[in-house]
């Protein structure tokens, strides 16, 4: 699509906020730290962690500045975005502490201003401010439109939702798409039906017997106060992807709202929040994917590869600090290790790693520095061996949450289970391959689809005078995704 004006002006205002940025971090050395995932991936109990470990002193081996003693202290102080709401962290780690309940997930954007006293290698005193924004990360997913038309995306929209797996999701959208005519006069009923009908697919595939991921757009599903809005209300139609919609049709109105979608929801977020993070952390509920199977593997692949896209990646220098802001770290994290025996973390972390191996080879030569890690921000299980027909299973231990079931028993919530939680293969191909190698609960029922226990949230013994203190949230490889995130700039 052509540069335009529209282009430049936003170019400039990114160039104008980059430049006020730098030079206030002269000053207050800051790392913005973008933290998203797709849905249920943890992004609220990754935050919630991270700042409890950082300030309550968590144990982190790998994460040295704070294993070596360097870190002096870490603090929260006032966020300075007014106009963005502030991360609830009190209540989201109350509600994991002490009420062991997973926190409710952000439908929003929200901002934490932390602030981290350290000692330099050389022995000097500095301080690391760390603004981290926690964004859907469907809203990561809107931002490829800006350089489509609703041509363009009307058709990859369609084509998308006839594959095989979307297919009988749509079927109903299908059904009075069918009845349409781009060219008929605007219909404001015809245009509420058929976003709505567009909505309902959208999160049919969404929900965890499918688990798809690439579903713009992204406030569709999340509309917070512009529910009911004419820039949500609109959808694919049958149209060339370079024809030109006749004045006041059905097409003209649907194409004027997309646009409007882009102005008013997608630049607005691009401008004042994404284009301005340093680093980036995308949360990935891989096993999700897993237990859907290929279909929904792919789907979460190709939904990398847009994220990956979005990202100005590369570098960081001088010149781009001050007038072009680009993302030097990127870490994809599937989120959940502890539903599985640690024997397959490794295998986990290979699962997500091709999935976005193809995203990241467009990558390797702009500087920018990606990883993959499989982690538990909190550790809601242990682990045990089990035995079952004379065969040692390893095996994990928690407390389900209320109303799970498992071998047709419904748990209670305060009842600790042990379950054999299946074996990811040796070679993630096999899971992409559509091959089932792996046993687990669901194996003794013919043809089930493999499904992982939801836990509640650890017990944790208090410390401290009066147990006023809490001991540090367990965690699987939370130091490690820290240690890349932000340990050199803590040297």
């Amino acid at each position: 699509m052509a540069f335009d004006f529209s282009d430049m002006v936003e170019e400039a205002r990114i160039s104008a906020r980059a430049l006020m940025d730098f030079s206030e971090g002269l000053f207050n050395p800051t790392l913005r730290l973008g933290i998203t995932g797709l849905s249920r991936a943890g992004k609220t109990v990754f935050i919630t962690a991270l700042i409890h470990g950082l300030t309550r002193g968590g144990r982190f081996p790998v994460f040295e500045p704070l294993a070596s003693g360097r870190i002096a202290r870490a603090r929260l102080e006032p966020q300075p975005d007014d106009a963005v709401p502030r991360f609830d962290y009190e209540r989201h780690v109350h509600a994991l502490v002490d009420e062991r309940a997973w926190p409710n997930s952000t439908v929003d954007i929200s901002e934490l201003r932390l602030v981290i006293d350290y000692q330099r290698a050389s022995c000097a005193e500095r301080t690391l401010t760390l603004d981290i924004v926690d964004y859907p990360g469907e809203w990561l997913l809107d931002l490829p439109l800006l350089d489509k038309s609703y041509e363009q995306w009307a058709n990859e929209s369609l084509k998308l939702s006839r594959v095989s797996a979307r297919s009988s999701l749509a079927s109903a959208w299908h059904a009075y798409l069918s009845g349409l005519k781009a060219a008929a006069p605007a219909d404001e009923q015809a245009a509420l039906t058929s976003a709505r009908l567009f909505t309902d697919y959208l999160r049919a595939c969404r929900d965890e017997r499918f688990a798809m991921s690439l579903l713009p757009p992204g406030r569709f599903l999340m509309p917070g106060s512009l529910a009911g809005s004419p820039a949500l209300t609109f959808a694919p139609l049958e149209v060339p992807e370079d024809g030109t919609a006749p004045e006041g049709s059905l097409w003209a109105m649907m194409r004027r709202r997309y646009q409007s979608y882009k102005d008013v929801v997608v630049r607005p977020f691009f401008r004042d929040h994404f284009a301005r993070l340093d680093r980036q952390v995308v949360l990935v509920d891989a096993l999700a994917a897993i237990n859907s199977g290929p279909n929904a593997l792919f789907d979460l692949e190709a939904a990398m590869g847009g994220i990956l896209d979005c990202f100005r990646v590369g570098r960081g220098t001088f010149l781009n600090a001050l007038f072009r802001p680009r993302i030097d770290r990127i870490l994809f994290a599937a989120t959940k290790a502890d539903h599985l025996h640690h024997s397959s973390h490794d295998r986990l972390e290979a699962v997500l790693r091709r999935a976005v191996s193809h995203a990241v080879a467009r990558a390797e030569d702009t500087g920018a520095a990606i990883d993959v890690v499989a982690l538990a921000a909190v550790r809601a299980t242990r682990e045990a061996q089990v035995t079952r027909e004379r065969e040692s299973l390893p095996s994990i231990l928690g407390m389900p949450i209320a109303g799970e079931k498992a071998d047709g028993e419904i748990f209670d919530g305060n009842t600790e289970v042990a379950t054999f939680p299946g074996e990811l293969p040796e070679n993630p191909e096999a899971l992409f391959e559509g091959e089932r190698a792996f046993r687990g609960l669901a194996s003794a029922q013919s043809d089930a689809d493999f499904r992982f226990l939801r836990f509640r949230p650890p017990s944790l013994v208090r410390e401290g005078q009066d147990g006023a203190d809490a001991v540090a949230l367990p965690h699987i490889r939370l130091d490690r995704a820290l240690q890349f995130l932000i340990g050199d700039r803590l040297q």
